[in-house]
């Protein structure tokens, strides 16, 4: 695949990008390599590979949910920009609707 099979103009589209002609010449070029490799790639033998989210084993690395003593309120919100009946008050985002 080469650099004319690839719809540049469609691609920065899709990404909701302007390119200027420079760019779409050198994005171009770039996606048409990127897409050669993706043509190699497809002759690999993959005949017993199960497929897989990650190349490596994945765990779990939080600690164990252990109950334990909250924090007093106040300390909770001491760093709040405003507090009221120990909630932390925030601006409204939502309109009536009328």
């Amino acid at each position: 695949m080469n650099e004319s099979d690839v719809d540049i103009d469609h691609i920065a589209n899709l990404a909701r990008i302007e390119l200027s002609a420079e760019e779409k010449q050198k994005f171009s070029a770039d996606f048409g390599r990127l897409l050669e490799y993706f043509e190699k790639l497809k002759s690999a033998d993959v005949e017993g590979v199960e497929p897989c989210a990650h190349a490596f084993p994945v765990y779990n690395v939080l600690r164990d949910d252990v109950p334990a003593t909250p924090l007093p309120t106040e300390a909770l919100l001491k760093n709040a920009p405003a507090a009221r009946d120990n909630q932390i008050v925030v601006p409204r985002i939502v309109d009536d609707a009328s």
